[in-house]
C-alpha cells in the first residue's frame, strides 16, 4: 500500500543560500553551465518582458490544472522562447526539443513491486506547478526561467514521462543556482522543491540509493534553513523513511527512526487529526507488518483509518489503502472472516474510484481468492482467480508480473486438488510470462520451475523433473551464490529423484552437497541439517552401508531431540528408521525397543488414532509374527484394526489388508475358524472396493519397507 503528502511550497531563507549553493555544487548530476548573459539594460522594457514571460507561465499552469496538457506545453514553449530572446547568447537550458510531449508508458511494469501513485505514502510533496506574481515579488529573469523549467517537469510527471521530467528538474536546479549570483536562490521556487521532485523521479524508477542521496541533500537544506519543527523537514524525513522501507533489502530500523521523527514534528505543528499524521501512521504500521508485529500494525492502521475516514470520507482511495493494509494483517493472523470483510470494502472503493479494469481490482480479487483457497473452497477460489486474471490482463496486458503471480496461485490450487494436468498448463503459462518480463535469474522463475518439476516427479516422469530442477538450481547458483540455503532445497529435490530412481550413488553425492551447504549456513544443530542426515541415512541403508546409515540417523536423532524435544513426530520418524536397521542386521531386541519408543512418541505427538500409529502397530505385529510370537502379533494387529474401524469407512481396503495379516497369524496358529472368518471379511471388502480377490495373500509375510519418508513439497509463490 502507498501514500501523498500535501506539504505547501515554502521559501528558503536568503541568508542560508550559500549553504544551499554548496550542496548543489556537490550534487552528482553535472550542472548545465550556460554562457548566456542577461541583457543588462535596466528599465521598463526588461520588466515588461519578465511580466510577459510570467503571464505565459501562469496561463500554462492553468491549463495543467484543467488537464489540458498539450495547451500547457504550448504556452511553456512560448515562455521559454521569450526568455531566450532576452539574452545576447543562447541558453541551452532554455531550449526544448522539437518533439512534442506525449503520454508515456509510466513506471516499468517489469517489477512485482512498483510505485503506485494513487495512494498516499507521503512521497507526493511539491507536486503542484507554480505561478509567478510579479506584482508582489521581485522576480528575476533566472527565477522565472527556473520556474518554467520546474513546471515543465511537473507536466512531464503528469504525462508519465519521467526521464524528460528529470531533465527539466535538473535544468531548473542549474538555472536556480545562477540566480543573481551564487548567494541567491529563485524567488518563488525552493531548492528543496526541485530536489524532492528529482528524488521522486528516482524513486518511481526504482533507483532507491540515488533517491536517498537526493532527499538527504534536501534534508540538509531543510535543517539548515528552518527551525526544528518545520513541515518541510517532516515531509523529507517521511520520504526518506519510504525509501528505506522500499530498499531491495528493507532497512526497517532506519525507516522507523525517520518516520517517528517525522510524526513528532507533524504532531507538534498539525495536532493529532491531520491527513499527514494518518499518512505517517500508516507507514509505521507497514514496518510493524513487515516485521511480523501484527498487533502493533493493526493498532496503527486503525488509528490512521479513523483519521482518514473523518477527513477524506469513506470512499477515498487513501481510506481504501489502509483498509487493504488492515485486511492483509488480519489475513496473516489467520483471521480470514475479518480479512475478507476488509477486502470486500476495498474492492468496492477501488471499483468506484478506479474502474472495474484496474490492476488493484485484480490484486484484490486475487487476495479474496486466496482466502477461499486457504479454506479449501476450491470452486469459489478458482472463479475469483480467473476473474483476477481477466481484469489483470485487461489492465496490464498479458505479459505482466501480476498476471504471472495469479497464474502461479491458480496452479497451486490445481496442484492441491490433484489436477496435475491443469496445474502444469497454468504453471507453464505463468513461466512464459515470467521469462518475458523478469530478469532471467529472478527467484520467481525458480519457484515455477520447481513447482512443475514436483508434478513431473509425482507422475514418475523423473527425467523431465530432473531437467527442471537442474535449471532451477543453475539459476539459484548464479543469482544467490553456490552456498545459499535455497540451493540446498533444490539439491534435495534432485537427490530424492535419484533415490527414487535407485541411483543411490548419485543421490548420496547430491545429498552430501546439500548437507555441506546447510551446515555452513545454519550450524550443526539445525533441523534442516537433521532432515538431510535422515535422507543420507536412507540412501546409505539402500546401499547396505548399515553402520554409516546408523551414524547418520543417530546424529539426526540427537539434533531433533535437542531442538524439538523427545515427543515430536519428526523424532518418531528417525526412531522408526533406526529400529528398521536393527531389524535388518538381526538385532531384534533393539529393533523392538526402538519400534515401541516410536509408538510411544507417535501417540504423544499425534494421538492414539493417527494413521502413523496404525502403521507402527502393524509393523510391530509383523515383527512378532516373524519371530513366532503370534499372540503378541495378534494383539498389535487387533489394536490397529480397531483404530481403522473407528476412523475409516468400512469398505476401506486398508481394513482388508489388516484382516489379511490377522488371518495369516491365525493360519500359523492353526485357528481355522478364526482364519475363515477374517479372510471372508477381507474378501468382501476387496470386492466392494473393486479390487481383485488375488490381492489376498495367504501365508505370505509382506514386510513393510524402510522409513516413513516425508519429502519436502515444492516451493510455492
Amino acid at each position: 500500500s502507498t501514500n501523498k503528502s500535501t506539504t505547501n511550497q515554502q521559501r528558503i531563507n536568503e541568508h542560508q543560500f550559500i549553504t544551499h549553493y554548496q550542496v548543489i555544487m556537490s550534487f552528482s548530476h553535472p550542472p548545465i553551465m550556460t554562457s548566456s548573459v542577461l541583457n543588462e539594460s535596466p528599465g521598463d522594457d526588461q520588466s515588461t518582458q519578465v511580466e510577459m514571460i510570467a503571464s505565459l507561465n501562469n496561463m500554462a499552469v492553468a491549463f495543467i490544472e484543467s488537464g489540458e496538457h498539450a495547451e500547457a506545453e504550448q504556452f511553456f514553449r512560448r515562455a521559454l522562447n521569450k526568455a531566450n530572446d532576452m539574452t545576447f547568447f543562447s541558453n541551452s537550458a532554455l531550449h526544448l526539443p522539437s518533439k512534442r510531449l506525449a503520454k508515456g508508458k509510466g513506471v516499468s511494469t517489469n517489477l512485482y513491486i512498483y510505485q503506485r501513485g494513487e495512494y498516499d505514502e507521503g512521497m507526493h510533496t511539491f507536486t503542484e506547478p507554480l505561478t509567478v506574481d510579479t506584482m508582489y515579488d521581485d522576480h528575476s529573469y533566472h527565477s522565472v526561467s527556473a520556474t518554467i523549467l520546474y513546471n515543465l517537469g511537473q507536466l512531464c510527471m503528469r504525462l508519465d514521462e519521467d526521464e524528460q521530467a528529470s531533465e527539466f528538474f535538473y535544468k531548473a536546479l542549474s538555472v536556480s543556482q545562477w540566480s543573481g549570483g551564487p548567494t541567491k536562490g529563485t524567488q518563488g521556487l525552493s531548492i528543496m522543491a526541485i530536489l524532492h521532485n528529482i528524488g521522486h523521479v528516482q524513486y518511481r524508477g526504482g533507483k532507491y540509493e540515488e533517491a536517498v542521496r537526493t532527499y538527504t541533500k534536501a534534508l540538509q537544506i531543510g535543517r539548515g534553513s528552518f527551525n526544528e519543527y518545520h513541515l518541510e523537514v517532516a515531509a523529507t524525513l517521511n520520504c526518506l523513511g519510504v525509501l528505506y522501507f522500499h530498499m531491495p533489502k528493507a532497512e526497517t530500523e532506519q525507516a522507523m527512526e525517520l518516520y517517528l521523527e517525522s510524526l513528532a514534528i507533524r504532531r507538534a505543528v498539525l495536532g493529532d487529526e491531520h491527513r499527514d499524521i494518518a499518512t505517517t501512521l500508516n507507514n509505521i504500521g507497514r514496518i510493524h507488518y513487515m516485521k511480523g508485529e501484527y498487533d502493533d500494525a493493526l493498532t496503527l492502521y486503525r488509528e490512521a483509518l479513523v483519521i482518514r475516514r473523518t477527513i477524506l470520507g469513506d470512499d477515498h482511495l487513501d481510506v481504501a489503502a489502509t483498509i487493504y493494509n488492515a485486511g492483509q494483517t488480519h489475513h496473516q493472523r489467520g483471521e480470514l472472516t475479518e480479512a475478507m470483510d476488509l477486502y470486500q470494502e476495498f474492492l468496492k472503493i477501488a471499483k468506484s474510484r478506479l474502474g472495474d479494469h484496474h490492476r488493484d481490482v485484480a490484486i484484490m480479487l486475487k487476495c479474496m481468492a486466496q482466502i477461499h483457497h486457504e479454506q479449501k473452497h476450491y470452486d469459489k477460489a478458482t472463479k475469483l482467480y480467473n476473474e483476477a486474471l481477466r481484469v489483470g490482463r485487461a489492465a496490464l496486458g498479458d505479459m505482466h508480473p501480476e498476471v504471472a503471480s495469479t497464474l502461479n496461485k491458480l496452479g497451486n490450487l490445481f496442484y492441491e486438488k490433484g489436477d496435475f494436468d491443469s496445474a502444469i498448463k497454468v504453471y507453464q503459462e505463468g513461466l512464459e510470462v515470467e521469462r518475458s518480463v523478469l530478469d532471467c535469474f529472478h527467484p520467481n522463475i525458480t519457484v515455477t520451475l520447481t513447482n512443475i518439476g514436483q508434478i513431473y516427479k509425482l507422475r514418475g516422469e523423473f527425467q523431465s523433473a530432473l531437467r527442471l530442477y537442474k535449471e532451477a538450481v543453475a539459476i539459484q547458483r548464479r543469482s544467490l551464490g553456490t552456498t545459499h540455503p535455497n540451493v540446498s532445497i533444490t539439491l534435495s529435490s534432485i537427490a530424492l529423484i535419484h533415490y527414487q530412481n535407485r541411483n543411490y550413488t548419485r543421490a548420496l553425492d547430491v545429498y552430501q552437497e546439500a548437507l555441506r551447504i546447510r551446515r555452513d549456513a545454519y550450524g550443526d544443530d539445525h533441523l534442516e541439517v537433521a532432515s538431510t542426515l535422515n535422507s543420507v541415512g536412507l540412501v546409505l541403508f539402500k546401499m547396505e552401508l548399515h553402520e554409516l546409515a546408523m551414524q547418520s540417523f543417530l546424529e539426526g536423532l540427537r539434533i531433533r531431540r535437542k531442538v524439538l524435544g523427545a515427543n515430536h513426530r519428526d523424532v518418531a520418524i528417525i526412531l522408526y528408521n533406526i529400529a528398521t536397521i536393527h531389524l535388518e542386521t538381526g538385532n531384534d531386541d533393539e529393533a523392538m525397543r526402538f519400534y515401541r519408543e516410536t509408538l510411544r512418541v507417535e501417540r504423544s505427538a499425534l494421538g492414539d488414532k493417527h494413521g502413523d500409529v496404525v502403521l507402527t502397530l502393524q509393523h510391530i505385529g509383523q515383527v512378532h509374527q516373524q519371530r513366532g510370537e503370534l499372540k503378541q502379533a495378534l494383539g498389535y494387529f487387533g489394536e490397529a484394526l480397531a483404530i481403522q474401524r473407528e476412523t475409516l469407512s468400512q469398505d476401506n481396503v486398508a481394513i482388508a489388508q489388516t484382516l489379511n495379516h490377522i488371518g495369516n497369524a491365525h493360519l500359523q496358529r492353526g485357528d481355522t475358524e478364526d482364519l475363515v472368518a477374517v479372510f471372508s471379511e477381507a474378501l468382501r471388502i476387496y470386492r466392494r472396493a473393486g479390487h481383485s480377490e488375488s490381492e489376498l495373500v495367504v501365508s505370505g509375510f509382506n514386510f513393510y519397507g524402510l522409513s516413513k519418508l516425508h519429502p519436502e513439497c515444492a516451493a510455492t509463490a
